[in-house]
């Protein structure tokens, strides 16, 4: 048996994920939750073969989930199903040590088939996705994305500062970098462009 934890954020897809997954015989699903937070935590009691997560959600994100699994070496495959189709998110996915990734508007029968080829140790990325992935490569750093994506959110310098433990000069360092690197002309552009191409 495949044993699997569902992480969704929104009931109904979660709902339809382990109702679809049930009707396979050599696949059962062990729970699901609806926040990062809570997954992590099951995750670490149930100890599931796969993990299939979104990639937004409250709380942690289905790609830090991927990174704290990879960093705690738990002997977990993660397989991400989203809408975004964002080359960006694929590349940062792979990074994070993912083993499949899916959009949601593939057809229902590739996950049940994405769970046995990552079970059995293989890959499963949407062909076209993983085309895209490897033509353009972020240029950020996790520093400059964390001061983007908080000014983004509509964070002063100095708020982000506080949050971050940084000076309100290196804050706006980062910022400048990332807006150079993006070649836009301010941070709300950068934080939109980045959004875009699915590296923040």
């Amino acid at each position: 048996m495949i044993r699997v934890f569902l992480a969704e954020d929104q009931a109904m897809v979660r709902g339809a994920l382990t109702a679809l997954l049930s009707l396979e015989s050599d696949i059962e699903v062990l729970g699901s939750a609806a926040d990062g937070e809570s997954a992590w935590r099951e995750l670490q009691r149930l100890k599931p073969d796969v993990l299939v997560t979104d990639i937004e959600m409250p709380g942690l994100t289905g790609l830090e989930i991927a990174q704290r699994i990879h960093r705690h070496e738990l002997p977990m495959k993660v397989i991400i199903v989203t809408t975004f189709a964002r080359p960006g998110f694929l590349r940062r996915a792979l990074d994070a040590g993912v083993s499949g990734y899916l959009l949601k508007d593939a057809p229902a029968e590739n996950l049940a088939e994405a769970l046995r080829m990552v079970h059995r140790g293989g890959r499963a990325i949407d062909p076209q996705l993983a085309l895209e992935a490897w033509s353009e490569a972020d240029p950020l750093n996790d520093r400059e994305r964390q001061v983007l994506r908080l000014a983004g959110e509509g964070q002063s310098a100095s708020d982000i500062g506080t949050q971050l433990n940084l000076s309100h000069g290196t804050v706006r360092n980062y910022l400048s970098e990332a807006i150079g690197k993006l070649g836009a002309a301010n941070r709300i552009e950068a934080y939109r462009l980045a959004r875009q191409k699915g590296w923040l």
